[in-house]
């Protein structure tokens, strides 16, 4: 690593921590040419692949934008939206791929906003699972009422399977593991 200071093409590391539950590794390296002390913090880069097929770094702060407007006049804090975009980045990185469609991220956000608020969750599952009409819709409200009773989440469940071989392996939509929604075209 080169020093910032001095310009030096190499730097010893003096000490090495995990950050973020690991997510990222802090390291504290020295310059043997000028012998100043810096640090650099390294993280595997998470790719988002847009549906147009541009791919970008994965941004908790979009995350955050998009459930903020369907979180829009309902009791969610800040720090809430935070915590739920800290959870959909962990529970991606999770799949262990490097690569993931923008589709899939939404996806992953739905069973934690299901957790924060219900109704913000139904206003975002309106897009992500493309509802095209009323019957969509109380489909949806029936199996949250049948989770809410306990009872078997039936065709709109998130999860991943459980034997956990994550995305791709379990019927439904062979690119997220998940059901298909009705009215999504196959990718």
């Amino acid at each position: 690593m080169r020093c910032p200071f001095c310009r030096h093409p190499d730097s010893r590391v003096i000490d090495s921590r995990e950050m973020d539950d690991g997510q990222a590794i802090r390291r504290r390296r020295s310059c043997p040419q000028c012998s100043r002390r810096f640090s650099t913090v390294e993280a595997a880069v998470l790719m988002v692949v847009k549906r147009s097929g541009v791919t970008e770094p994965f941004q908790r702060s979009k995350v955050i934008t998009g459930v903020r407007r369907a979180c829009q006049g309902r009791p969610v804090g800040d720090d809430d939206l935070a915590q739920l975009a800290q959870q959909v980045e962990e529970t991606i990185r999770a799949w262990g791929m490097a690569e993931v469609a923008s589709q899939q991220v939404g996806l992953a956000i739905l069973d934690p906003l299901r957790e924060l608020d219900e109704v913000a969750y139904l206003r975002f599952a309106s897009v992500y699972r493309s509802y095209t009409s009323a019957e969509d819709f109380a489909a949806e409200i029936a199996d949250m009422r049948r989770r809410a009773k306990g009872g078997d989440a039936g065709p709109g469940d998130d999860t991943e399977p459980a034997d956990g071989t994550g995305p791709g392996t379990a019927r439904g939509r062979p690119e997220t593991g998940r059901p298909r929604a009705r009215g999504v075209p196959v990718s």
